[in-house]
This record gives structure tokens, sequence and C-alpha cells, in this order.
């Protein structure tokens, strides 16, 4: 044996002792060596590959410690969204969701449900080939997210190679998602030291993981404790595994570590009782939880539950109650949103709740303000619902003095100084009655549009965000969303704080999102009810932004999900001659939509659907969803383009008007000898569950 030989073995032996042991301490928390045996290793795995470089393997514990460092973070798309999780805040909506579960499926048989502790962290991927840790990433925007790569390697609970003994069940391609989160002990340390050397401390620790792993430089991540747990992977097929509990038993195989707190539940009785366990045992856990993630077990039953545009059916986030504090009322300012609302804002004496210094709240609307009572110099109890936004809950009306002055609504714009208009609730269609300023060129609401449509929920245009934009509005280089588009090099780089570097890398950015797809551009133009869900749904119905702008109210009534008030908005959009100016401005600066998603690939592509009456073995809403997998769409009303209507039992008045019309209608056993050969010819492989 060579010497170069011999050399390697040494080194192979040595990686091996120091993964097992550090997934014994990491990730079993048993360790079976001395800390100082340990480090002992390590220095000799050091020093071994300093004087034999070429012998170093990226899946090598001293690649731990840290890289070189980076000068930014690539985007990197995810090949399976991560979806966000809809919310329960009380016990009363875990029932409503447990009961849309049975309605959806037609099942009374008891649910299993797998409960998980929700850690307060970042949301991470990880992409394993041939059980080589290849990519990690930050969750992003669900669809992208930030190549963190170089920072996730420096977590020791997270395996660079998956182990030996599981490795004959892994694909070759694997995607494991988790948390990646910061211990309460590991905060307290991190916070000392920069209490030493004077650098401001973290208000929490999901601010501290989060801000640790987009460090540039990953040799300052590897000195903070970072820890990861494993909740799923983006394909549940590739585990070999029926349900959640037994992936989560599968990724404990492959080296990872998951929650010890997690239990299967038969039930939603059992669901709360859990909740209640863990809730009681937030206060001594070493990390922090702000609720507990409700799953269906089955893998089966997830399938064919499916996802709505961009959350699970089959999951609910339950959120613990928020933490409170009291404080002084000082002051209400008056803020203009995109949409013209002038929302009240108080100003608050500073006081921290759940390690977050608060000074403003939102007091929502007027309606809420005299609900609550409300006055100026009260002793208001507040609290960050969520665990992330500040709202006034109540006045503590016991401790006023007299001096305290009612709260009034302003009769003027507080930025243009144009008349308020208050609608009633039916006109405005809401839930409140809003308070609006009705001038199309109120500089606030221009400024919110801006914004908006440079922000993630717009177009996501990189280093154009608030403040930036504020300083491009007061230097008199953007006044509407065009302007955005003509902006010049010389004239950014002259700006206070940029450069010529900075001014090329804006305008980069702004020249990568002339090209958005017809979903997003819509969520950026802000059009009153068209979020991203109704944005998502408007581009699978139309071929492109002409079609859906001379779409009627009528063919806008005839798509599943778009009602009334949507219609009525997005019709008043399209005939306002600045909204038409707005988009021709756009065109002529060479901001196209790209096509989007292929609708014409489903084996149903091409048909319409409506479903009547009571199916015995679907709900209605499992129904619709089937048929949308397949590429059809799905009609509320009846008309002429209709190919097929469902009638189930006591199917009403839509079958009679269907036969004057002469629409196909197909009984239930119809419909499922339709929808038999589409299944058989899509193949055995289950579809895609976009695991979160």
């Amino acid at each position: 044996m060579t010497e170069q030989q011999s050399i390697k073995e040494k080194l192979q032996r040595l990686r091996e002792q120091i993964n097992f042991h550090a997934h014994r301490y990491y990730v079993l928390d048993a360790p079976l060596i001395a800390d100082g045996e340990y480090d002992q290793l390590f220095q000799e795995l050091l020093a071994l590959e300093q004087a034999h470089p070429e012998l170093t393997t990226p899946d090598s514990p001293s690649q731990r410690v840290g890289g070189a460092p980076l000068t930014e973070f690539q985007t990197v798309a995810h090949r399976y969204p991560m979806l966000s999780l809809d919310n329960a805040n009380d016990t009363v909506q875990l029932r409503t969701f447990e009961e849309g579960l049975y309605r959806f499926l037609k099942n009374n048989a008891a649910l299993s449900f797998v409960v998980e502790p929700k850690l307060d962290g970042l949301a991470v991927e990880l992409v394993y080939e041939h059980g080589l840790l290849v990519l990690g990433s930050t969750r992003g925007d669900g669809l992208a997210g930030e190549d963190i790569t170089a920072n996730l390697k420096t977590v020791y609970s997270i395996p660079l190679r998956l182990l030996p003994e599981g490795r004959a069940a892994v694909p070759e391609l694997l995607e494991v998602r988790g948390e990646a989160f910061l211990s309460l002990a590991g905060f307290a340390a991190l916070n000392a030291q920069r209490a030493q050397t004077g650098e401001p401390l973290f208000a929490n620790p999901r601010n501290a993981a989060a801000g640790s792993l987009r460090q540039l430089d990953p040799q300052v991540t590897a000195r903070r404790s970072l820890a990861f747990f494993a909740y799923g992977i983006s394909d549940p097929s590739q585990a070999l595994a029926g349900n959640q509990s037994e992936l989560l038993a599968f990724l404990a195989t492959l080296g990872f570590k998951t929650n010890a707190l997690t239990k299967v539940c038969q039930g939603m009785d059992e669901v709360t009782q859990h909740l209640a366990y863990l809730n009681q045992l937030r206060p001594s856990l070493p990390y922090e939880i702000d609720g507990m993630v409700v799953k269906v077990n089955s893998f089966a039953l997830q399938q064919r539950l499916g996802n709505k545009a961009r959350s699970p059916r089959w999951a609910i986030a339950y959120k613990f109650p928020a933490t409170q504090a009291t404080t002084r009322l000082l002051e209400v300012r008056f803020q203009v949103g995109r949409t013209g609302v002038v929302t009240p804002v108080a100003l608050l004496e500073p006081v921290t709740v759940g390690g977050v210094t608060v000074s403003r709240a939102t007091l929502h609307n007027e309606d809420q303000i005299r609900l609550k009572d409300l006055r100026l110099g009260d002793l208001v109890l507040i609290q960050r619902a969520g665990d992330v936004i500040p709202e006034v809950v109540k006045p503590i009306s016991e401790a006023r003095t007299g001096t305290e002055v009612p709260i009034e609504m302003p009769a003027q714009c507080p930025e243009c100084g144009s008349p308020l208009a208050r609608a009633s609730k039916k006109e405005a269609g809401e839930r409140a009655a809003a308070t609006r300023c009705p001038n199309p060129d109120c500089p606030a609401k221009q400024l919110r549009e801006l914004i908006h449509f440079t922000s993630r929920a717009g177009l996501d245009i990189e280093g154009l965000g608030r403040k930036v934009i504020e300083q491009l509005v007061v230097e008199g280089l953007v006044a509407e969303i065009p302007d955005i588009y003509r902006l010049q090099k010389e004239k950014l780089a002259t700006l206070a704080g940029w450069g010529e570097k900075s001014a090329e890398k804006a305008l980069a950015a702004i020249a990568a999102s002339k090209q958005p797809s017809m979903a997003r551009l819509l969520s950026a133009l802000g059009i009153k009810h068209v979020g991203e869900e109704i944005a998502a749904l408007l581009e699978s119905h139309f071929q492109n932004l002409d079609a859906l702008a001379g779409a009627t109210r009528d063919e806008l009534l005839e798509i599943e999900g778009i009602g009334e008030q949507i219609a009525g908005s997005i019709c008043e959009f399209f005939k306002e001659p600045r909204n038409k100016t707005l988009l021709a401005s756009l065109q002529e600066l060479g901001v196209t939509c790209t096509a989007g998603p292929d609708q014409s690939s489903g084996a149903l592509a091409g048909q319409v659907f409506l479903f009547t009456g009571t199916l015995a073995a679907f709900s209605r809403d499992e129904a619709k969803a089937r048929v949308k997998a397949l590429g059809a769409q799905v009609a509320s009303t009846i008309n002429r383009k209709i190919t097929h209507v469902v009638a189930g039992d006591k199917p009403g008045s839509k079958v009679k008007k269907a036969a004057e019309l002469g629409l196909a209608i197909l009984n239930e056993e119809q419909f499922k000898r339709l929808l038999t050969p589409v299944v058989q010819a899509a193949g055995s492989r289950p579809r895609q569950l976009s695991m979160f």
C-alpha cells in the first residue's frame, strides 16, 4: 500500500468516527465519548487535510467550519413548491378544519393526525444527490429561495452525507424539508457575545436564526449554535412510507433529527389534548415554539385532499395565544394605503412583547375603534397577533382618569387633503366600512402602489424595497409605476448611498422583471380583491392580459371562485382610463407577460364541468379537484361553454336548463367511468403532494 493510499484510508476512518460521534451528540443526544476526545479526532482530521488538501471531500466534517465569504446569495427554484399553511387560532377552528376534511372526503371514519411542534425558526430545503448534500436553500416565496448551502453545512444536525445504513433506500435525488433554529441557550450566548463587542442584540431566536443563515461569511454562521429538525420531503412517495409518522421514522434512519414531541392522534379530541400538553410544556422547552402543526397522517388521503392555491388542504397550523403586555396609547396617526383606505395606527409608549419592542400597532378601522371604545391616553392591552403583528386588544377602562379623549377619524385625506368617503359595508363589499381617499392621484396611494409593485407580493424586484422606493420618489425619479423602467444609471449612481455598482445591480433586477408571469403581474398591479390565489385562477382561464381585459362581467362570473365583488373589481380596473394608460406604458417599455402554466396537456383539457346535486362517492370539492387536476375547468353557472354537467341526487333547476341548452348530462356512474380511463392512463405513481 502506498503512503497516499494509507493516508486516504486513515482520513476515511477519521471521518466515519467523527460522523458517528457527531450523530450521537447532535441528533441522538447520547454521546459516547468526552468532548475533549471528539476535539482530538477533529484536530487530527484538520491537520491531515491541511497537509493533503487534494484528499479533502465535500462530505468531510471539516467542511462545517465555514468556507470563503460570498459576495451575494443566488436565487434557486424549488423543484416542488414549499407551500405555506392555513392558521387556526382556537380549537373551534381546529374542529372546523376537521369537519371540512370529512365533507371533502365523504368519510365518517375517524381520521388519524400527526401533530408536530411548530418551531419558531426558518424553513429550509436540503437537496441530496446520491446521498450527498449538494444544495440548501431558504423557503423564499415558496417557489424559489436563496442558496445558503455553505451556511447550512455548518449546522451539525444536518448530515453532509446520509447515513450508510439508510442509503439503500435513498433515491438518487432526495429533497428534505425542515426547520433551522437557534436554541434558547444558543440565543442567550450569542446576544451575550454581541453585547461584549457592542453589536446590537437580536430581538428573538427566530431573528437570530434567520440572520445567522443569511450571513455572507459562512464562518460567522459556523460560530452560532444552529440546529435542525426534519419534518418532510418534497415527494413522500420516495420514502417508501404510507404516512407521515412512517416518513419521520425513515428520515431518522438517514441521520436526521426529528422532534420527539411529535404524536400520532386519533381524531381531534386527541389533537386538542396534545395541544394542551404542548402549551403547558412550552415554557420549559430548550427552544421556542409558537404553535403546532396538524397533518392528516395518511399520504393516500393527503393525495385525495390535494392543495389549494397556497396551502395544502390536509394540514393546518395552530397558533398559540399571542403574547400580551400593557402600555399607554399616546397618539393616533392615519396612513393611506394603495387602494385609498385610511388606516388608523396607534403610537404607543414602547413596550417589550415577546422579545420585540413595540411602539406602533394597527387599529384597523373606525368600526374597531368604536367597538373597543379606545381613547387617546388609555392604558391598553396589546398583543403580537400570531406572535408577529402588534394589535391593540382593548383599553383598561378601570384605569381611566377622565382625561382620556375620544379618537376622531379625519374628514380630509391626511396626505392630499381630498374629502374622505365612507361607503357602507354592502356598497364596499367588505367586512367593515372603510374610509377611503377617492383621489386617484393621491401621493400616498401612488407611493403604496409603487412599493407593492416591487415587493415580494408584486414583481419582487431585488434592491427596490420600501426605503429605496421612498428615496426615488423624494428625488423625483419615480412618480408612477412605468417610471421604474425609465430609470437611468447616471442619475441613480449620484444618489446618496448609491454608486455605479449598486445602480447597475438595480437596473439589472429591473430588466429581469420585464417578463413576469401573468399571475405575478396581476398581483403586482394591486387590483382590489385580486391576490395571489385569484391571480393564479385568472391566469389559468385567460391566455393573456388582453383576453382578461376584454372579458365581460358575466364571463368572469362563469369561473368557479370568481364572485360578484371580484368580477366587478376586475372589470372596473380594466375600464379605468388611468389603468389603460399604465398597461400601455408598461408594454411600450418592454414589460410583457410570459406564458402561464400549460392548460392543454391534461387528459380533460379544454373541457368545462358543472356539478349539481349531491354525489355519493365524492364531495363536491373533491369532484372539482379531480377534474381540475386533469386540466378541465369548473363553472358555477349554466352556459353554452360547459361540456359536461354532472348531476347527483336532487340536482335542481340546473339540469333542466342544461337539457334545454343541449348540454351533455352525466350521472355519477357515468362520471366515474369518465374518470377511470383517465386515472389509469396517468400511471400508478402518486402525484406530487408539495410537502412544506
